[in-house]
């Protein structure tokens, strides 16, 4: 059980990096115009603020990440920690911006952290 929740912890982290990708490197371009579903105007006058928040995504990578290469305690609470974030900001997000931010970032680390608790409680 321990592999599977540690891969439900790296799957959301390897997401995180893609809408690190996404919104650092491809916000002003066809691919990001697409799947943000704006136009180039927009784009290109909000690159800086998709930017800082695709940063912010890496940063909850990195977290995860290291939650899955932790052992004991530590490991637990930061699993706990890093998950609750990107749930929270998958609610957020789902409810102030887009419905599918819920799906799409919430709805993962949730799975993820009933598998994380799953194998320590």
């Amino acid at each position: 059980m321990n592999l599977v929740a540690n891969t439900a912890v790296i799957l959301v982290a390897v997401l995180h990096i893609y809408f690190l990708y996404l919104e650092m490197f491809q916000w002003t371009k066809p691919l990001g115009l697409k799947i943000f579903r704006n136009d180039a105007e927009f784009a290109n006058k909000s690159a800086v603020l998709a930017a800082n928040q695709g940063l912010y995504n890496g940063f909850l990578a990195a977290g995860l990440i290291w939650s899955a290469m932790a052992s004991g305690n530590e490991a637990l609470h930061l699993k706990i920690f890093f998950l609750g974030c990107v749930i929270v900001a998958g609610l957020y997000g789902g409810y102030s911006a887009n419905k599918k931010i819920f799906f799409i970032q919430a709805l993962p680390a949730l799975i993820a952290l009933a598998l994380v608790l799953n194998m320590y409680f």
